[in-house]
Formats: structure tokens, sequence, C-alpha cells
């Protein structure tokens, strides 16, 4: 064992030892819990399951580019659009199927005011997917 004596006297140090016998209890309780539990794992329940062949949908939505300079013009695809056909022409892209997605690109002196009107204004319209096109910094 792992104890000293009870004398105190001092030619006897008492030894530091570790007592393996409760490790040992343990490994070979869940050894038994592992051989147990093994067999319960591989057992499977066998199901006729149906068969399908379908191929996935590989249509992607259109996107649709929506640029805004620093004077507040804005471009729809790379052309220009006066500002009152915007509310119609994101009406119209939020009625098409599937739903195409707007980037918005905007210069970097574009007012914050005409980006938020904007962007408020492809929400109102039922644009679901919007996101930004920015420049990565070199």
């Amino acid at each position: 064992m792992a104890f000293g004596s009870f004398d105190q006297g001092n030619e006897r140090m008492p030894t530091s030892e570790i007592n393996m016998v409760p490790l040992i209890d343990v490994m070979l309780v869940l050894l038994i819990v592992f051989m147990i539990t093994a067999p319960l794992l591989t057992h499977s329940v066998k199901i006729d399951l149906p068969q399908a062949s379908s191929t996935p949908n590989t249509e992607k939505p259109e996107t649709v580019t929506l640029a805004l300079d620093a004077n507040g013009s804005l471009f729809w695809n790379d052309q220009s659009l006066p500002d009152t056909d915007l509310t119609l022409r994101l009406q119209a892209a939020a009625a098409q199927s599937p739903q195409p997605e707007l980037h918005l690109r905007a210069d970097q002196n574009t007012r914050y005011q005409k980006l938020a009107e904007v962007m408020s204004a492809a929400r109102e319209a039922g644009i679901e997917k919007m996101g930004f096109i920015t420049v990565p910094q070199k």
C-alpha cells in the first residue's frame, strides 16, 4: 500500500505513491460497459427505401447590378436609370421567379442618404437578397 506507518519517528518518511487500485476498478467497469453496448451499436433495422432519380436544380438566379455614382445617379446593369423608374424596376425584379439578387455598387463619395433610400426602396419592393460590391484594398 501507499501509506506510511502510524509511527511518527524520524527514521521513516511517508511514501508518495499513486494508489492504482481505484483506477483499475474504474477501467474494468468501463471495459464491461463498452463490451455490453458495442454489439447494440452494430444492430440495424433493414428497411426498403424508395429509389428516386432526380437531378438537382442547377438554375442560378439572375443578378442585377445597381450602381450609384458620386452625384447620386443610378445605373441598372450599367445602363443609366432615372430615379423615377427605380421603384418600377425593383418591383418587376421582385416579381420574377426565381427572384434575382440585387448587387449594390456605390462610389466611395456617394452620400449615405442616397444609398439608404435605394436600400429602403428595394426592401419595400420585396427584394429579399441584397449585397454590396466593394473593391478590396491593396
